[in-house]
């Protein structure tokens, strides 16, 4: 009879064998790993996002309730299926009141926006922190205009847990333009389609300048924008900084406006006779309610554009202009600047002032592609037009 092998002891206690050594030691190893691990994924879980005021903005995870004070087409292509599904609330006058037959193409698709949380406007003075704290959101977007607007009231939103990010499409620069739409992307978790639509629109842009700076080989085409709301017998904004007149620049063309009005505000009409534009753009949109303003945009025909157009050329001294006399006069739409596609209005403009280096170019087509690539609707209606075809 064999007897058994007695387990070696210290002090008492059963000593540890080879095996129970190896697995003891992968065992701290492993909870090692896990106590660093655990903070690791904690910090990735943060968002850190800085927006176009330099401002640092940290989020738990992306947003699914947002407040949205401008830019709405924008927000949608950049968050793609789903995106109005993610919104809390929005800035209302903005886009019904701005694009009212826009968005009734969106709300025939999306019914679920007509009950969306207004938080109030700048124009009007109703937006307010106590709207937008309101519809409980998990992250407020605001234009730099808006932000401002709020002023120290805005330290308030934050002030309540809620995570706010400015961006400025109205700048109408390539670098806040895809700034904004980068942060976006980060705000909303899409970044990849945040980066495909920047890298599409400094594609656009940079290929326009190209063009542009191997046309304009001599003075540049003096170019007049008006605010198409008022008729023929009172001058609209024209715009002397930003918005329009960041695309008159990119386009190769001379803001007359420059100089003349801080950022947009009516020219004298003896100044624009005097500088006899060779270019005139009047911009419209679906103002239904003002009966002289310039009809464009969803849902509008061409023939009611141009009856709408053709008065402002009736105007005293305009038909010895020298875009009137070369049926160089076109309305385009008030809602093509301050977007992640206005490089589509941008390519137009530069057409008309530079026709032979962009003969190859048809931004009508370049929007509906757009449109159909990024957006769940289609631009059913007009656009941009001249005058006289």
């Amino acid at each position: 009879m064999t007897s058994a092998i007695p387990t070696p002891t210290r002090f008492g206690v059963p000593a540890p064998t080879r095996l129970g050594v190896f697995l003891g030691a992968v065992f701290g190893a492993l909870l090692a790993l896990l106590a660093v691990a655990v903070p690791l994924s904690s910090a990735r879980a943060e968002i850190r996002v800085t927006d176009v005021l330099g401002r640092e903005v940290v989020l738990e995870k992306p947003a699914t309730r947002v407040v949205l004070g401008f830019y709405f087409e924008d927000f949608i292509a950049i968050v793609g299926p789903g995106a109005t599904d993610r919104l809390a609330g929005v800035s209302l006058h903005y886009w019904k009141g701005y694009r009212p037959r826009q968005y009734e193409a969106y709300l025939a698709k999306f019914p679920a926006i007509g009950d969306l949380v207004d938080v109030g406007d700048v124009d009007n003075a109703t937006m307010s922190v106590e709207k937008i704290v309101a519809a409980r959101p998990d992250a407020v977007i605001l234009s730099a205009g808006q932000y401002d607007y709020l002023g120290a009231n805005a330290a308030a939103i934050e002030q309540a847990g809620i995570p706010l990010v400015v961006v400025d499409y109205n700048a109408q620069t390539l670098e806040k333009h895809v700034a904004s739409t980068l942060v976006i992307g980060q705000v909303m978790g899409t970044e990849d389609r945040a980066r495909r639509l920047a890298d599409a629109y400094r594609a656009k842009v940079e290929d326009t300048r190209a063009r542009v700076a191997k046309a304009a080989t001599g003075a540049k085409p003096k170019v007049y924008v008006e605010l198409g709301q008022k008729g023929r017998d009172e001058f609209g904004n024209s715009y002397g900084k930003g918005m329009w007149a960041g695309v008159v620049d990119l386009a190769g063309g001379a803001n007359i406006a420059a100089g003349q009005v801080a950022s947009w505000g009516p020219l004298n009409p003896e100044y624009v006779l005097s500088e006899a534009p060779d270019a005139i753009f009047v911009t419209g949109s679906e103002w239904m309610s003002m009966p002289h303003a310039v009809l464009l945009g969803f849902g509008i025909d061409p023939a009611t554009t141009r009856e709408r157009l053709r008065p402002y050329t009736e105007r005293a001294g305009w038909a010895d202009l020298p875009a009137v006399k070369n049926h160089r006069v076109h309305a385009i739409y008030h809602g093509g600047t301050r977007s992640i596609h206005d490089y589509v209005y941008l390519r137009y403009m530069a057409k008309v002032l530079y026709p032979e280096a962009f003969a190859d170019v048809d931004p009508k087509a370049e929007l509906a592609a757009y449109y159909a690539e990024n957006l769940p609707i289609a631009p059913a209606g007009n656009f941009m037009l001249p005058l006289d075809e």
